[in-house]
């Protein structure tokens, strides 16, 4: 800011002080210190005679008075008249024993100082004709006066003018900066990094090895055009990234700005659309505008299908209308006449499948690198990266952690490493160790522990009960996954107890035999409560849940019933956002073909739940022994579990 612009603002600063204190504080200070009071208690006063002087406007009365007499007790002028007209000495005798007098006069005494303080008031001026006749009587001083011809003109005109000037005076100075002001909402709303900022490089991102090493290509195209040009190459456009949520879309981006040490635009989706028809379109051209002056560069794009939908074909208006703007012309943008050299798109989504088929085709997004859920030795680096400056006690094992977390992200591992820290902070250690590290992989897994929920004997008995035969069918399956632990201790929401079981190793596919023996581990529960209690309780909904899913996906998915064959008859609506209860989108079918695909279901069912009650009615005294040892000391590990499962 120059000289001349703060001498400016120190004139208009200071005028703006003097004026306020010329003409508004005198004003605010009289109004501070004058009492309003009513016509009638002003008539009241004028008769009591404690009134000292008045301004009559015309609207209002401001004056001087008396504050004496106090409340309640007649003025003196009264009394006097009050003696005055009875003429009467009995009556003059029985006024002066009726105390009125001397009361009043002892009270004038004692609050001597009250009495002689004076007052400003003022009062509403009401239409009265003997009001001048009644201040004459009373010999009241009293003038007339007009209203302020500065105060009209400074509240009534100068102050508004001021204050829209002022306002307007702003909105203009806002108006010259980029992104800011009325007019300006045009303007993209982005943020530019640069390499030392983001603080996030290639190394703090771990699990996803393939998307890095295709971003570190985007690096080196930026930083080495040269060396792709001399073969021919051409820069991709656009990169996609696609993956479920808390896989790092957004901290590989963050990482790629990091190592890249060109300007990096980064922006969300949502923050091209507003109210204004028009202002996605504005906002896709000025940010390509900005990156296009400061080429090479990056922009990212997160969350990209908040703009990048389907288009409807015209057969929507309203907001469609806008959101379809905005992506013909990003996609004018991406690919049209005018080429955009050096400017790399990047985006981020978990809804591939929402996206316009002309967003994804190559020279637009030339790329498309998923990042998955991490396997075995990609959430152990995970977790390493995660365990950075934590302090770990030695016995801490992050090989075991990341075969005990089948399907977690990044995120989810990222929580566990932190709910960890946060077990061991709570027992006053300066280590995190193994327990801390497994307690914390159960609490992301089913929810904290409710120790406090007060559960009585029988239904106690009935948890275990079922947790055992969970665990006892899932012991004599042969390829169902190893019993890990065991415990009857409420956690999350509706969870009374819980069986965890770990695979030996990595899986990523499920033979039909894995599938059933999968099915019958489930159906476990429900079939030891109906061995040991002849009745079966309301426990096993979520096993049900499972057991049926499983069952349909064989039928309807993997082509797994002779009866029904290798079709195919639901697919996923998305790939990456896994829907509790909504498994994918049913294919048209016959009335026929449904009953069959119901009656295959219900078989698979039936034969599974037939299985497991047969291994628990053959291993019920295993049952037994496992249920009780449960029952005195709730928790279970995997050793003490076969041991007791063998007998």
């Amino acid at each position: 800011m120059n000289k001349d612009k703060k001498r400016l603002i120190f004139h208009a600063i200071y005028w703006a002080i003097g004026l306020f204190i010329i003409f508004g504080l005198p004003q605010l200070w009289l109004h501070s210190q004058t009492q309003e009071i009513s016509y009638s208690q002003f008539k009241t006063w004028l008769k009591d005679g404690r009134i000292l002087k008045l301004k009559i406007r015309p609207s209002e009365i401001r004056g001087l008075a008396y504050k004496g007499p106090m409340e309640g007790l007649p003025g003196i002028k009264g009394l006097l008249k009050n003696i005055e007209e009875k003429q009467d000495v009995t009556a003059i005798f029985n006024t002066i024993k009726t105390g009125s007098l001397q009361d009043w006069l002892k009270e004038l005494d004692s609050n001597k100082e009250k009495q002689a303080g004076i007052i400003l008031f003022q009062t509403v001026k009401v239409e009265d004709p003997k009001l001048v006749e009644l201040l004459d009587q009373n010999g009241i001083d009293y003038s007339g006066a007009q209203e302020s011809l500065l105060g009209q003109l400074f509240w009534g005109t100068l102050l508004p003018i001021m204050f829209w000037v002022g306002l307007w005076f702003l909105i203009l100075r806002g108006m010259g900066k980029p992104g800011a002001g009325l007019l300006s909402i045009g303007k993209a709303k982005t943020k530019i990094d640069v390499e030392q900022d983001t603080g996030v490089r290639f190394d703090d991102v771990a699990g996803c090895e393939e998307a890095k090493e295709e971003l570190k290509e985007v690096v080196q195209f930026l930083k080495e055009p040269q060396k792709f040009q001399a073969l021919g190459a051409k820069i991709p456009k656009g990169v996609l990234l696609l993956g479920p949520p808390g896989t790092g879309k957004t901290l590989l981006a963050k990482a790629l700005a990091g190592e890249a040490g060109t300007p990096f635009y980064s922006i969300s989706g949502s923050e091209f659309v507003e109210m204004f028809v028009g202002v996605g379109a504005a906002r896709v051209r000025d940010l390509f505008n900005q990156a296009k002056q400061n080429a090479p560069c990056i922009i990212f794009i997160d969350e990209i299908d908040a703009i990048g939908k389907f288009r409807s074909g015209g057969m929507m208006a309203g907001g469609h209308e806008e959101r379809e703007q905005t992506l013909n012309q990003l996609l004018v943008e991406m690919d049209g006449f005018e080429p955009n050299i050096g400017v790399i798109l990047l985006a981020a989504t978990n809804r591939p499948e929402v996206l316009d088929p002309a967003l994804m085709r190559p020279g637009r997004f030339d790329r498309q690198v998923i990042l998955d859920a991490p396997d075995a030795k990609g959430r152990e680096a995970i977790l390493t990266v995660h365990s950075k400056g934590k302090p770990l006690a030695p016995d801490v094992n992050l090989k075991a952690i990341a075969m005990r977390t089948p399907g977690f992200s990044g995120a989810d591992l990222a929580n566990v490493v932190n709910e960890a820290a946060l077990l061991a902070a709570r027992e006053g250690l300066s280590q995190i160790h193994q327990k801390h590290m497994e307690d914390a992989v159960e609490k992301v897994m089913a929810g904290p522990e409710r120790k406090s929920r007060r559960i009585g004997e029988k239904e106690r008995r009935r948890v275990a009960v079922h947790e055992a035969g969970h665990a006892i069918v899932a012991f004599n399956c042969p390829t169902a996954p190893t019993v890990a632990k065991i415990s009857i201790i409420p956690r999350g929401r509706a969870a009374l107890g819980y069986t965890l079981q770990l695979p030996e190793e990595e899986q990523f596919l499920l033979t039909k035999s894995e599938m059933l023996d999968k099915i019958c581990v489930s159906l476990g529960g429900r079939m030891a409560e109906e061995v040991m209690f002849n009745e079966i309780s309301s426990g096993a909904q979520n096993d049900l849940e499972v057991a049926t899913e499983m069952a349909r996906g064989m039928v309807c998915r993997f082509g797994m019933s002779e009866k029904i064959g290798p079709l195919s008859l639901y697919h996923e609506t998305n790939p990456f956002l896994k829907l509790q209860g909504m498994p994918g989108q049913s294919e048209a079918m016959s009335p026929e073909l449904a009953t069959e695909v119901d009656k295959e279901v219900r078989r698979i069912l039936m034969e599974q739940q037939e299985r497991a009650r047969d291994i628990l009615t053959n291993r019920k005294n295993s049952l037994e022994i496992v249920t009780e040892k449960l029952l005195q000391q709730e928790v279970m590990s995997a050793e003490e579990f076969k041991e007791l499962a063998a007998q």
